[in-house]
């Protein structure tokens, strides 16, 4: 299992005001906040299976008010250098409903 405490993470091609996500982990739990790019703060909680993938729910307040909420199943990949990519398929629920893949990298 990946030990993800301490970790932070930016959205890989969104440039250095991308929103930053910092990762706590006990055992399989995995919890996180974020801020930065609009979010005023957001929050996961989930838990790390033993190949290192992520399943969570997340929040966030944008800076323009809205509430969102959604889930999100992550797979890591690990860098030459150490570091880990995670590879992204979310989804966000009603009123904000949509879907996606995206990418975080983890920061130096």
């Amino acid at each position: 299992m990946i030990d993800y405490n301490g970790r932070r993470f930016r959205s890989r091609g969104k440039g250095p005001d991308a929103a930053v996500t910092t990762y706590r982990q006990d055992g399989d739990l995995v919890w996180a906040e974020l801020s930065g790019s609009g979010v005023r703060r957001g929050a996961l909680t989930g838990r790390c299976a033993p190949d290192g993938s992520l399943e969570f729910a997340y929040t966030m307040v944008r800076e323009d008010g809205r509430v969102i909420a959604g889930r999100c199943h992550s797979t890591p990949k690990l860098l030459e250098d150490g570091r880990i990519v995670l590879h992204e398929v979310w989804e966000r629920f009603a009123p904000y409903a949509s879907t996606g893949v995206g990418e975080l990298e983890e920061l130096r």
